[in-house]
């Protein structure tokens, strides 16, 4: 009767003539192919895609000022996009302000509107004093100006809805297709009294009402991060702290 022979292996992983000879009798299984050039492929690929898109994000004037460094066939594609992109954006813009509410009319002004376009509305506070509303007021304005294919609207809060807690103010309600597809119990769901148009503008990527790649959309650290003017970064007041988020 054979018996079994005890072969060494030192190191099964390691590259050597001895493993070669032991893998080629099925006494060690074979050595898993190297995730190197798979992981170099995945690089090249990543390489290549950002560089054919590095043109991306930029716009007419922009792409103006490549003249010298990128090739002519190729910026003119770009151009041609661009103002594919600004005409599609001006046959769009329908509202570019911000629309005042009455109760009366909210559904045929929001709910029916939503049909045609994204609705988004600010519940405001009906105190001054609350900094949040104030900011949210003139983020909108911006943002109105900036996305006219979008509505946006205001309402107080308390003529919106008896009794709404002011706590719950400023309130965003984002409507599409007759429905609310998203809310926002206070800015402190985004950054509080820091919050600003690019945060605003994340929100809306998030609900689909705009694309990422948009060339309206600012990036974070080309924004000026401050209030807008008229806003100052004294503590809201409100008449409850807790951070509830529901509409009781």
């Amino acid at each position: 009767m054979d018996m079994p022979v005890n072969v060494p292996v030192d190191n099964p992983g390691a590259d050597t003539e001895w493993n070669d000879i032991l893998r080629k009798h099925g006494v060690i299984p074979e050595k898993p192919p190297s995730p190197t050039p798979i992981i170099q492929e995945a690089l090249q690929k990543a390489a290549k895609q950002a560089y054919e898109n590095r043109l991306e994000d930029k716009d007419l004037d922009e792409l103006n000022e490549l003249e010298d460094e990128e090739d002519e066939a190729f910026l003119d594609k770009y151009r041609k996009q661009r103002i594919a992109e600004l005409s599609s954006t001006l046959s769009s813009s329908t509202y570019n302000q911000v629309f005042p509410l009455q109760k009366p009319d909210y559904s045929r002004d929001v709910t029916e509107a939503s049909n045609k376009a994204f609705v988004l509305v600010h519940m405001t506070s009906s105190l001054g004093t609350n900094i949040e509303s104030r900011l949210l007021t003139e983020l909108w304005r911006e943002l109105a100006r900036k996305f006219g294919e979008i509505k946006f609207c205001e309402i107080r809060a308390d003529l919106c809805i008896e009794n709404y807690p002011e706590r719950n103010t400023p309130t965003i309600l984002v409507y599409r297709n007759g429905d609310i597809k998203k809310q926002v119990i206070t800015l402190k769901q985004l950054r509080g009294q820091k919050t600003s148009v690019e945060d605003i503008q994340q929100l809306l990527i998030g609900v689909g009402a705009i694309k990422e790649q948009d060339h309206r959309v600012l990036r974070r650290g080309l924004e000026d991060d401050k209030h807008p003017s008229g806003i100052s970064s004294g503590k809201a007041a409100t008449d409850d702290d807790d951070g509830d988020d529901d509409w009781d």
